[in-house]
């Protein structure tokens, strides 16, 4: 047991916690709503494909705006991640009107770039609950990125995958929420 999972729980760790609780839920949602979209392009796929990672920029914000556990620990990951999603959005606006397959290698770009800042950001932060399903989350991103931009480069018309790969991403924030739960109970007992 390390020091960290013996100190009082902190209003971070709860309020990471519900980020990873809301994070789950978008995911899922998103991905439910992309599926049936993912076989036209046109203003809804577009609007789909631009807001998941302005939410996810949005989510990486707030958990810094939150404060952590350790105000002096560096977050250049964390806002590595938010300006690479920010501009991933803008380049996913762009792309779905050029072309279905535009999208998707961005996309894959955009999951490589978004997932080894958050490999970097978990193994950082070694007393978090959530620390080894964000690792796996990390990891996976940057495997399903490289897979997405090479699709996108053959000239795949098929984004259907973005869907699943971001409903898997929900449920390793299922999963971290879960795990950091457990340690807030823990702490206050």
């Amino acid at each position: 047991m390390t020091v960290s999972d013996t100190a009082a729980p902190s209003r971070f760790d709860a309020a990471l916690r519900r980020l990873y609780l809301v994070r789950f839920a978008f995911a899922v949602a998103w991905a439910a709503v992309l599926f049936p979209a993912s076989g036209s392009a046109g203003p809804l796929l577009t609007a789909l494909l631009v807001v998941y990672p302005l939410f996810d920029a949005g989510a990486v914000l707030w958990q810094l705006r939150t404060g952590d556990r350790d105000p002096g620990a560096p977050r250049a990951a964390e806002w590595t991640n938010v300006a690479v999603s920010a501009a991933v959005a803008v380049a996913l606006g762009w792309a779905s009107t050029v072309s279905t397959a535009a999208a998707l290698a961005v996309w894959g770009v955009w999951a490589v770039g978004s997932g080894i800042p958050q490999l970097v950001a978990a193994v950082r932060r070694p007393g978090s609950g959530g620390r080894v399903p964000q690792i796996l989350g990390g990891g996976i991103s940057v495997l399903a990125g490289a897979a997405f931009l090479a699709q996108g480069l053959r000239g795949s018309g098929d984004i259907a995958g973005v869907g699943g790969y971001a409903a898997v991403g929900g449920v390793f924030f299922l999963a971290s929420a879960v795990r950091l739960g457990v340690l807030l109970r823990r702490k206050a007992s």
